[in-house]
């Protein structure tokens, strides 16, 4: 089984759904995992664990930070 590693912390759902997706558009799978070890609700607004296989963490971080930092794109370029 491949242990799974923190990548990044989203503040809710929402925020880690948008990370999970730029994961997916590098190729990299992810899972959502609750901050809140007790969070009966199941709340949205609750941050949220990004994980992904630990193999892929360094692909994982650069994926996130190229994709949710536009101006150090263009400063590469």
């Amino acid at each position: 089984m491949t242990r799974m590693v923190q990548v990044a912390m989203a503040g809710d759902v929402t925020e880690a759904e948008e990370l999970q997706t730029i994961l997916r558009s590098a190729g990299i799978e992810s899972e959502l995992e609750s901050a809140v070890e007790h969070d009966p609700l199941g709340s949205e607004d609750a941050p949220q664990k990004v994980m992904v296989p630990e193999e892929t963490f360094e692909a994982a971080q650069h994926a996130i930070e190229a994709l949710t930092e536009p101006e150090e794109i263009v400063d590469e370029a």
